[in-house]
C-alpha cells in the first residue's frame, strides 16, 4: 500500500526530511542559502573568519585584509566576465580610477597632491565606486558592437592608456616613484589606520574589510539570482537567442560593465589604505592577470569562487616575494632579469592553463568533487 504525498497549499513550501534538494516551491529554490548545511556551514565560516582578527598575528592580518579587497575586485569581474559573458582585461584601470578617487577624497587639501579632506569612509568609497563606474559606462557601449577576443583587447588598452594617464597626472598621482597617501579609512570620526582601544589597526582593517567583503558578496549573489543575473547569464549563454526572447543586450552589457566597475573602484578605494601609500605604476598588466586568474582559479560564475581565489592568489605572493632568497638567479631588483614579479607573471599564467586544462570550474569544482565523493560515499558513482 502507497502512501499518500502531502498536500501542500499553495503558496508555502514544506521540506521533506531526507530530501533536502527536494523543493516544493519557486521561493524555496531561488533562496540564497537553499539547504540547512548551508546555513549551518556559512555561519560557521563566518564566525570563524571574525573570530581570526583576535587569533592571528598582525602580519597573517594584513595579507588576509588585502585578500578581502581584492575578493571585492574579483568578485566584481566575475560579475561581468564570468556572469554576462563580456571578456574584461582592463579591470586594473578601474580599480586605480578607484583608489586615485578615494585618495582625493580623502587627502589634505592645499598640500603637493589633489585633496579634499573628506576623510569619512561612508564619503569617499562609494564616490570611488561611482566614478569607476561611470567610466565603465562609457567604455561599455563598445561591448555592444565588439566580443570575444576582439573585446578582450580594447579593455586591455586600457590598462596601458591608463597607466600612461596616471604616471604623467602628477597633481593627482604624486608622479612615478613618489605616489601620494591612500584613502583614510576613518568611520564616524575613528581613523582605522591607527591603534585604538578597539585593537590594533592590523585587527581594525581586517574587521572593515571582511564585513565589507560580506556586504559585496551577498549583494552581488542576490543580484545573480534575480532578473538581471538571468538576463547576464543568457546574454553569456547565447546573445543571439537572448536578443530573440527580448533581452535587451545593450542595456544589460553596460549595466553588467558599471556593476563590475563599481566593485572594482570600491575594491581599488579599500586596498591601498592598507598599506597607507598608492602608486601609479601599482595599476599595471600584472595587475590584470591577478584579477583574470583569481575568477578562473577560483571558480567562474560564482562568488565563493571568487573570493577562494583572491585568498589562493594573495596566501601565493608571500611565497613568491621570498623566491629570491631561495633562488640565486631570481632578483627583487625590477631592473634586472628574470625579477620576481616576472616569476609571479608566468606562474598565474600556468596556474591559468593548469586550471583551465584539469579543473576548468576551478577551486569551486574541486569543492563539489570533494562534496559530491562524500555525499556518495562507499559508493564510487
Amino acid at each position: 500500500m502507497t502512501r499518500a504525498a502531502p498536500h501542500i497549499p499553495a503558496g508555502r513550501s514544506r521540506r521533506v526530511r531526507g530530501r533536502p534538494l527536494l523543493y516544493t516551491s519557486y521561493t524555496q529554490d531561488m533562496a540564497l542559502l537553499d539547504t540547512p548545511a548551508k546555513k549551518t556551514g556559512t555561519a560557521v565560516l563566518v564566525l570563524l573568519a571574525f573570530a581570526l582578527a583576535v587569533l592571528l598575528q598582525d602580519r597573517s592580518l594584513e595579507v588576509l585584509a588585502g585578500a578581502y579587497a581584492l575578493a571585492i575586485g574579483a568578485i566584481g569581474l566575475n560579475l561581468v566576465t564570468g556572469y554576462a559573458g563580456q571578456v574584461s582585461l582592463g579591470h586594473a584601470f578601474f580599480v586605480a580610477i578607484g583608489a586615485y578617487t578615494a585618495a582625493a577624497l580623502s587627502g589634505p587639501p592645499g598640500g603637493d597632491t589633489l585633496g579634499y579632506g573628506l576623510a569619512e569612509l561612508w564619503i569617499w568609497l562609494p564616490a570611488a565606486g561611482l566614478a569607476a563606474a561611470a567610466a565603465g559606462v562609457l567604455v561599455a557601449p563598445l561591448a555592444t558592437r565588439l566580443r570575444g577576443l576582439y573585446l578582450a583587447v580594447v579593455t586591455l588598452g586600457l590598462v596601458f592608456l591608463g597607466e600612461h594617464v596616471f604616471k604623467e597626472w602628477d597633481e593627482l598621482t604624486g608622479g612615478p616613484g613618489v605616489g601620494r597617501e591612500a584613502a583614510v579609512p576613518q568611520l564616524l570620526g575613528v581613523r582605522l589606520d591607527q591603534d585604538g582601544p578597539l585593537g590594533t589597526k592590523e585587527q581594525l582593517l581586517y574587521t572593515l574589510m571582511l564585513t565589507l567583503l560580506i556586504v559585496f558578496a551577498v549583494a552581488a549573489r542576490n543580484l545573480a539570482r534575480s532578473r538581471v543575473g538571468r538576463a547576464f547569464a543568457a546574454i553569456r549563454d547565447r546573445d543571439i537567442a537572448a536578443a530573440v526572447i527580448g533581452v535587451p543586450l545593450t542595456r544589460y552589457k553596460v549595466l553588467a560593465f558599471g556593476i563590475s566597475s563599481f566593485y572594482a573602484g570600491c575594491a581599488g578605494g579599500l586596498l591601498y589604505t592598507i598599506s597607507g601609500y598608492v602608486e601609479p605604476g601599482s595599476f599595471n598588466l600584472l595587475l590584470s592577470v591577478q584579477f583574470i586568474a583569481m575568477v578562473l582559479i577560483g571558480g567562474v560564475a560564482t562568488v565563493s569562487g571568487s573570493i577562494a581565489g583572491a585568498l589562493f592568489i594573495s596566501l601565493l605572493q608571500p611565497v613568491t616575494r621570498s623566491l629570491p632568497a631561495l633562488v640565486p638567479f631570481i632578483s627583487a631588483d625590477t631592473t634586472k632579469t628574470p625579477n620576481v614579479f616576472q616569476v609571479e607573471t608566468v606562474l598565474y599564467g600556468l596556474l591559468i592553463v593548469l586550471f583551465l586544462i584539469f579543473e576548468p570550474r576551478g577551486l569551486y569544482g574541486l569543492w563539489i568533487r570533494v562534496r559530491n565523493y562524500w555525499k556518495a560515499w562507499p559508493f564510487s558513482y
